[in-house]
């Protein structure tokens, strides 16, 4: 019996991924660690300097949907938890900051797990497209304990010959409906 009197569709060929340098999964898998451990730490105003200026930092509503309908499950036009630029982020980090902030007294404690990464040069030089997948979770007070997880397209730009920055970041969490009492985290 062939894959064709089965039922079974012939595997797609596979283009191979591109390759990059050794070097380059280095160090952009350390940025990203480094990202993760600024937010765990709280250092919000460090985190933001790993961004652009014109950075789009983007988390879609995600709508549960059968395969066979071809709608889209996000869009640029639809709902979405985050839909932020650098003023938007810079604002986040300063409520985050404030000692008023009520949803952050007690604070979050904060763990995020980036694993997965793959890389991909864009078509502009300097830029990568990197998908990366993150668990994150929150602890806040005694019993309270919240988990996310989920995948990140990220477009990171070279703006040195040592240094890159977080043009854009799309996340795409697996739940449809977010059961956290907030959503007062950067992923």
């Amino acid at each position: 019996m062939t894959t064709e009197t089965a039922g079974l569709r012939k595997p797609a060929v596979v283009a191979a991924p591109p390759v990059v340098s050794v070097d380059l999964i280095v160090e952009i898998s350390q940025f990203l660690y480094r990202e993760a451990r600024l937010l765990d730490q709280e250092e919000y105003e460090q985190w933001l300097g790993l961004m652009t200026e014109d950075v789009h930092y983007w988390m879609p509503g995600i709508q549960a949907r059968h395969r066979k309908d071809k709608a889209l499950r996000h869009d640029l036009h639809r709902m979405a938890f985050f839909d932020d630029d650098m003023t938007g982020l810079r604002r986040r980090v300063t409520r985050f900051m404030d000692p008023t902030a009520w949803a952050e007294d007690p604070p979050t404690r904060s763990c995020h797990v980036i694993s997965n990464i793959e890389i991909e040069p864009t078509e502009v030089e300097g830029e990568y497209r990197v998908y990366s997948t993150f668990v994150n979770c929150r602890g806040r007070g005694e019993a309270e304990e919240f988990w996310l997880c989920g995948r990140r397209t990220d477009v990171l730009r070279r703006v040195a010959p040592t240094q890159l920055r977080i043009a854009s970041r799309m996340i795409v969490t697996t739940q449809t409906v977010l059961l956290a009492k907030n959503l007062n985290v950067f992923l």
